[in-house]
């Protein structure tokens, strides 16, 4: 079942597809954003991934070069094998890319031994995957508190409480993930994300196994916490409807950034999306 799209108020915005001309010394903001998108949270230059070689050999990006500043929500599609999720993965340090840099923040991933690239995922780095990824014998607090137990890291209980409001938690907190309902783990999942304060959250279709009306719960709360807590999220996803929660949508095909999108509606991103159908550009 397709998500409910963003409210009206974000529909009735005008949106359409704007060139993509990346530049490095003004990253591309928002309207609602821009007072305080003066930073980057992360920074792709020049980016590629290679699979393979010879007559095997798979281009997954092809010197893609992006910025993803503070404060704004960024959904990342494309058609299948489109490179958007190698770009996600690349840029939050999951995964190695073959040539270009990586900035989170001011730290160069490619500078980074598999140590350090680990503690900087856990301090600076939040997830949010399609699967939940909760300890089943651990209680809904205790998950979301986890990733800082591990660090020796004792939780700002004053944000903690924002983040457990916020997404609507605070009579679940007890509860282990048997004793929560799919949109209820995945709360869990975004406030374990949001609790630790992260420079910059990454999800990789978070509301892939949800309902509608669950998944429309969640983005709500991706987008509030960007709204209200300042917080950078970065979303790959295929559907038009999610993407509309976004502040902009930037668009991949054959590895490459195209199009991007700001102020994103449903229906705008499905029309972009139709355009590489008739390219023949799925594969």
């Amino acid at each position: 079942m397709p998500l409910p799209r963003a409210p009206a108020a974000r529909r009735g915005r005008r949106a359409g597809p704007v060139p993509y001309e990346p530049t490095l010394e003004s990253p591309v903001t928002t309207m609602s954003t821009a007072h305080r998108a003066t930073a980057v949270a992360a920074r792709a230059t020049e980016l590629s991934k290679v699979y393979g070689e010879g007559e095997t050999k798979v281009t997954a990006l092809d010197r893609v070069t992006v910025d993803f500043p503070q404060g704004e929500f960024t959904a990342i599609m494309g058609p299948s094998g489109s490179g958007k999720s190698t770009l996600m993965h690349c840029v939050a340090g999951l995964d190695s890319f073959t040539g270009g840099s990586v900035r989170i923040g001011e730290t160069e991933l490619g500078s980074l031994k598999d140590k350090q690239l680990t503690q900087l995922r856990r301090d600076k780095i939040g997830f949010i995957f399609q699967a939940f990824n909760l300890l089943p014998t651990l209680s809904a607090l205790e998950n979301i508190t986890l990733p800082m137990d591990i660090a020796g890291r004792k939780p700002d209980q004053d944000w903690l409480r924002k983040v457990i409001e916020m997404v609507g938690l605070a009579d679940r907190l007890k509860h282990r993930p048997t004793e929560l309902s799919g949109g209820q783990q995945q709360r869990v999942a975004v406030a374990r994300a949001l609790a630790s304060q992260p420079e910059i959250i990454f999800g990789d279709e978070p509301t892939g196994n949800l309902d509608s009306r669950s998944g429309a719960e969640v983005l709500g709360f991706l987008r509030n916490s960007v709204r209200e807590l300042g917080q950078t999220v970065v979303m790959v996803t295929h559907d038009p409807a999610a993407a509309s929660y976004a502040d902009r949508v930037i668009f991949l095909a054959d590895g490459a950034i195209v199009d991007q999108m700001m102020h994103p509606t449903a229906d705008g991103v499905l029309d972009r999306m139709k355009a590489f159908d008739s390219k023949g550009r799925t594969s």
